[in-house]
Parts: structure tokens; C-alpha cells; sequence
């Protein structure tokens, strides 16, 4: 198995100036790639016939010239090649449908570096400290100091990445395995369909997202600390007022313009900070209480925190859309860390042996844990929750919570209930209104969905 670690790095002066030249060399590299898979694509619609494609490889002789492009050879060529190899194996995924298409990156003050076995190694000084070499023999920085708050083994590669003026290094490494601890979701399925309802009830948690209260766990809540909320307060204050102050600083290439742009960087990841540290202290919590399962909602964040769409009335005039609201209402969702809260649990589950499971988040908030009863109006507000059918009153949180987890247990002791693709329990019988799994078709790759002029004067 693989853990990932990140090591605070503390470069001198001059070890700074030529990572950002490295850095700068593998970004060079990366745009080059983009750019000549744009030409070569639009040469073959043109002038390839119907079926063939623009060969992708990872060369980059091409692009070194001594007159036009001196400055790389100034870097190892290592890192050129991690460089493309980095952005063919991109493309790779891209085609089969993995991600997104590679696109160029901009010169800011972000950046990275891919290191290889040949350009670095790990060694201990005298006095026992862990040093790291960055480097060939004819050309290097020699060690660059770091901060090891943790032991770890040696890697095959790492990743020297810079953001705001601070370096960091990151890697992974294999740890051993114990087969009889860490066990797949399937296989957790598989196990808990025999298990009985009573030993359910007391191992399976729901956990409720929310905007007010960011996780409720059945009876326990998880939320910010005060001195936390105030931090976050007081850097958004900050951020309002560099922003207006940026806003009055039209020349782009002043220097007084960077620092205000470095200070807003700075706020926004202290921000970010808090945010992860109280996802990895919850996450933490709720791996280390008695409970074995935990059941979150499926929340596919990125639909619900879209722009709404303009509206316009019978004389084709734009009304109001209710987007500041829209607009106010994503910044709360994204401010609560969901995916990430959902994130650091599975991979800690995973390690510590238990499981976590994901259900429909279809009308979770609007059931009845009591009777089942589903009806818009027993949420009589953000925090209070009377069934309209039986009159059981609760926390709309916890009740949402309740909810979820015996969603899961009769989802997991059905026989015929399946574990798809993002986790989430499913059942597999169809019916009116249910879509069978046998009707999904399989994932489309990118190079079948390709358009072209040639292909439509074809099919026409």
C-alpha cells in the first residue's frame, strides 16, 4: 500500500533560483506537448483520411535548439523527460476517458518539479540527520535542507513544488501490508450480508453534511472551533480589502501589485489551512470511536454548487435569477470541506480495517426516522424537524443522521443490493421508475467522440 507524506523544504537563495529555472524548463516542455498535439490534431482533420490520427509520442528533441532554446540545456535532461513523459501518460488517461485533456500551464508563482531516482538520494550525515541531494553529478544544488517531522521510507520518485514563495517536497512510499487488517468495500459488503440488524445498529454511523453544522454523526456534531471561525472571519475581511486595493493598482508589472497579490494568496491559504485541519481532526474522531461503519450521503458537490442558469421573460428581457443567493449558498457548501471531510475518512477507514459506504441522498432531510414519513414540510427549519404523520420532534441533523444509517443497514442486509463505481449502495432490482444496471453503456473513450468535418460530410 501507498502513503503519501509532504516535507516542508528550505531552500538558500540560490537553490531557489535554479529550481525556478527547472521549474520553468518542465513547464516549457509541458506547453510544447500541448501545442503540438493542437497542431498536429488540426492537420489531420484537414489532410489524414477518415479514421487515422496525429501521432502522440514523448519526444522532446525537437524542442531543444541551442540558438532558439539555450536555456535547456541548462537543465538535467531528466527532468525534461519526467516532463513529457508526465504529460503523455496524461493524455493516455484522457483518451481512455480518465480525465480531463491536458491543458497549458500558466506562468505564476506556482510550480513543480518531477525527480527521478537519477536526480535525487536520501543519505544521513554524521550526527545521524537526513539529508537530501538534489541533482547529478555535473549538475546539482547540492542538499536542500527540509524539515522530517516523521520517519518514512525511500521513494522512486518525488515532487519539489513551489506556491506563495514556500517549497515543499512531496512523495510516496510502499508500507507494509497486513492482509488480515486491510480489506476492500466489496469485500466488507460481502462480509456484513450475513451479520445481523442488531449488530448493525450499534456499529453503522450515518453522517449528515450540512452548511450550519458541517457533520452530524448521530448524537455527536462535529463544527469549527470559535478561535477557528474567527481566523477565518477575520482573513475573508482581509481578502475583501486587498482585493478592492488590487483592483486600484492597474500596473500589472508593479512590484507593490505582486506583494498585494502574495498577501491575498496568503489569507486564502490560511483559510484552506483550517479547513483541512478540521477535516483531518474530525476524520480522525470518527475513525478512532467504536463505530465500524460509516455511511455518508452521495453529494455530488460540483452539480449542486453551479451558477444558475439566466432567465428571461415573454419580451426577451433578463429577470432576476436569485444568483447572489445561489452565489452566497455555494460559498457556504464549499466552505465546509465536504468532499474532503468524505476523503480523509475512506483512506483512514481503509488503513484501520473499517468500512465506509456512501447511499442516495435523495430526500434524507425530509424523512421521518420515526415513522418514514417524507413530506416537504416536517423540516419546519434548519434546526428543527416535526413529522407531520406522527409528531416525533428532533434535531433535523440528527434525524437526518438516523436516517441515513437505517437507509444503510437495509440497503446492506438486502440481498440483492450492489456496490457501484463511487461507492454507493444500490439495489439491484428494477422496476417502474428504476433503470437497470445492465443498460449502462460502458465508459466512452475521448478519441470516439472526436468531431470532424471529414467524419460529418461522411455520415452525410
Amino acid at each position: 500500500m501507498l502513503k503519501g507524506i509532504r516535507l516542508k523544504a528550505n531552500p538558500r537563495a540560490s537553490q531557489k533560483l535554479i529550481l525556478s529555472q527547472w521549474m520553468g524548463c518542465a513547464r516549457f516542455i509541458w506547453n510544447a506537448k500541448c501545442d503540438e498535439e493542437r497542431y498536429y490534431s488540426t492537420f489531420a482533420k484537414k489532410y489524414y483520411p477518415i479514421g487515422t490520427y496525429a501521432p502522440i509520442d514523448q519526444k522532446t528533441s525537437q524542442f531543444k535548439n541551442k540558438n532558439l532554446t539555450p536555456w535547456l540545456y541548462e537543465c538535467p535532461s531528466q527532468i525534461i523527460r519526467n516532463s513529457a513523459v508526465n504529460w503523455y501518460q496524461t493524455f493516455q488517461k484522457f483518451m481512455k476517458g480518465q480525465c480531463g485533456k491536458p491543458r497549458r500551464k500558466p506562468k505564476t508563482d506556482k510550480g513543480s518539479i518531477h525527480l527521478t531516482r537519477e536526480l535525487f538520494k536520501f543519505e544521513k550525515d554524521a550526527t545521524g540527520v537526513m539529508r537530501l541531494f538534489i541533482g547529478t553529478k555535473t549538475n546539482n544544488i547540492g542538499f536542500l535542507s527540509f524539515k522530517s517531522h516523521r520517519t518514512f521510507k525511500l521513494p522512486n520518485s518525488i515532487y519539489i513544488k513551489k506556491e506563495r514563495g514556500q517549497y515543499a517536497i512531496s512523495f510516496c512510499y510502499e508500507i507494509a501490508e497486513n492482509n488480515d487488517v486491510q480489506v476492500t468495500t466489496k469485500e466488507h459488503l460481502a462480509y456484513l450480508k450475513n451479520s445481523t440488524t442488531n449488530y448493525l445498529n450499534e456499529n453503522v454511523v450515518g453522517i449528515d453534511r450540512g452548511i450550519v453544522i458541517p457533520a452530524q454523526a448521530g448524537n455527536q456534531s462535529f463544527d469549527f472551533m470559535c478561535a477557528q471561525k474567527k481566523n477565518k472571519i477575520k482573513a475573508e475581511q482581509y481578502i475583501k480589502r486587498l482585493q478592492r486595493k488590487l483592483a486600484r493598482q492597474k500596473n500589472k508589472t508593479s512590484h507593490r501589485r505582486a506583494k498585494t497579490k502574495h498577501r491575498i494568496a496568503n489569507h486564502y491559504a490560511k483559510c484552506s489551512n483550517i479547513r483541512q485541519d478540521f477535516c483531518h481532526k474530525t476524520s480522525r474522531s470518527l475513525i478512532n470511536s467504536e463505530a465500524k461503519i460509516f455511511v455518508f450521503e452521495d453529494l455530488k458537490t460540483s452539480n449542486m454548487t453551479k451558477s444558475p442558469k439566466a432567465k428571461r421573460d415573454h419580451n426577451d428581457k433578463f429577470i432576476p435569477n436569485k444568483g447572489n443567493a445561489k452565489a452566497g449558498l455555494n460559498k457556504a457548501i464549499l466552505d465546509k470541506g465536504w468532499h474532503k471531510l468524505e476523503t480523509y475518512t475512506i483512506y483512514k477507514a481503509f488503513i484501520a480495517g473499517k468500512a465506509v459506504f456512501k447511499i442516495s441522498a435523495a430526500h434524507t432531510s425530509q424523512e421521518c426516522a420515526h415513522c418514514g414519513h417524507i413530506h416537504p414540510d416536517n423540516r419546519k427549519s434548519q434546526a428543527w424537524f416535526q413529522c407531520g404523520s406522527c409528531g416525533h420532534v428532533d434535531n433535523a441533523d440528527r434525524n437526518a443522521s438516523i436516517v441515513i444509517k437505517q437507509r444503510a443497514i437495509k440497503l446492506i442486509l438486502d440481498t440483492g443490493t450492489v456496490l457501484s463505481d463511487r461507492g454507493v449502495l444500490t439495489s439491484s432490482d428494477t422496476g417502474r421508475g428504476a433503470k437497470s444496471q445492465s443498460d449502462k453503456g460502458p465508459l466512452l473513450s475521448a478519441s470516439g467522440n472526436e468531431s470532424s468535418k471529414k467524419k460529418r460530410k461522411a455520415a452525410a
